[in-house]
């Protein structure tokens, strides 16, 4: 799921977990070349894409992409009143489940990759490791 409430709004966003359960979802973002950079025009091979106040759109007006980051997303999953363990899990346990690489990937534990995402008490990206070592 794109949660991000452009790809998804909040009421479809509120649907799907409420149908399926949050261990059952996985975020997901369909970030551009944009992700990360201002307002202003961009391209993808051959195609042009506008991003304002963080959305991106084709010539046609239609969706071309995003700008999300998955810790954006699971603010925005905590800001609609979903806990953070779950916000969390589905944005690390949940794929490495689905994708067969549980117990090494979406998890602390002895024998897992030590791959983590730090967030700091506003749920921003404040380090990184990768294999137990912290990246600058």
């Amino acid at each position: 799921m794109i949660a991000d409430g452009i790809h998804v709004d909040d009421p479809a966003i509120r649907l799907l977990l409420a149908a399926k359960g949050t261990q059952r979802v996985i975020l997901v973002s369909d970030g551009t070349a944009a992700t990360g950079m201002p307002d202003g025009v961009y391209r993808l091979g051959p195609f042009e894409f506008t991003v304002r106040d963080g959305v991106c759109r084709n010539s046609e007006g239609r969706l071309a992409g995003s700008t999300l980051t998955l810790d954006r997303a699971v603010r925005h999953l905590v800001s609609l009143g979903i806990s953070l363990r779950e916000a969390v899990q589905m944005a690390t346990l949940n794929p490495a489940n689905r994708l067969g690489l549980a117990g090494k990937k979406g998890v602390i534990a002895p024998g897992a990759d030590a791959d983590l995402v730090l967030l700091n008490e506003k749920l921003e990206v404040a380090g990184v490791m990768t294999r137990g070592i912290g990246l600058q």
